[in-house]
């Protein structure tokens, strides 16, 4: 009897482990989001340090705490990819963005217009809205690495000078190229790192956020 007592406590125990694992693995509280506002600068976000506390701010002032967050930026010393924690990550409404930074960089992540959420769980206008939004702020590569020549000046240039490299949140552009419908690596801001040069192409300063933990 009490060799039967000792298994079936052993099992329900297993049982209740395995069930907080499951519950810890399906949290889906926000770890994602498109920045609602930018600096204000253009591409000036007071450096990779600056543009973190931006997007720490903005979750807190929607009610997320107690999570670290990065943004998705690289810079000439960083790769985008290497900043962001190990996810998966989930956005305002508990959609899945991706599982992990190899599926976020490949055909299967889940950002599209409808799921690249501001902190306040609001969609983003993209190419066809007025005003366009869609260019979000990266300095990478396709597969996050960084392109060190298009970060301007480490996100702390907001003139005439310098470039970034930019991705489509909406996955939509000019043609149905491989680079029009890259969330992360679309194409270079034109005439420099202001907030005019990047509204031009249709933008306003906004960038990817993630939970690092």
């Amino acid at each position: 009897m009490r060799k039967l007592l000792l298994v079936a406590a052993t099992a329900i125990a297993a049982a209740l482990a395995a069930s907080a694992g499951t519950a810890l693995s399906q949290d889906k509280t926000m770890s994602f989001f498109v920045t609602s506002v930018g600096s204000g600068k253009g591409a000036d976000l007071g450096g990779l340090k600056g543009a973190d506390a931006h997007c720490a701010s903005l979750a807190e002032a929607a009610g997320v705490t107690g999570k670290t967050w990065h943004a998705y930026l690289s810079s000439s010393t960083e790769d985008a990819r290497d900043r962001i924690g190990k996810g998966p990550w989930f956005n305002a409404k508990g959609e899945k963005i991706a599982d992990d930074v190899a599926s976020l960089h490949s055909d299967a992540n889940g950002i599209t217009k409808q799921t690249a959420l501001t902190e306040k769980g609001e969609t983003v206008n993209g190419r066809g809205d007025t005003p366009n939004r869609h260019d979000m702020l990266t300095g990478s590569k396709p597969d996050g690495t960084k392109i060190a020549d298009q970060t301007c000046g480490d996100w702390t240039m907001s003139g005439a000078e310098g470039a970034a490299m930019m991705g489509h949140h909406d996955r939509t552009g000019l043609d149905d190229s491989a680079a029009a419908k890259s969330w992360n690596s679309s194409h270079a801001s034109r005439g420099g790192c202001s907030q005019d040069a990047l509204k031009g192409t249709g933008g306003d300063g906004l960038f990817y956020c993630f939970a690092v933990e």
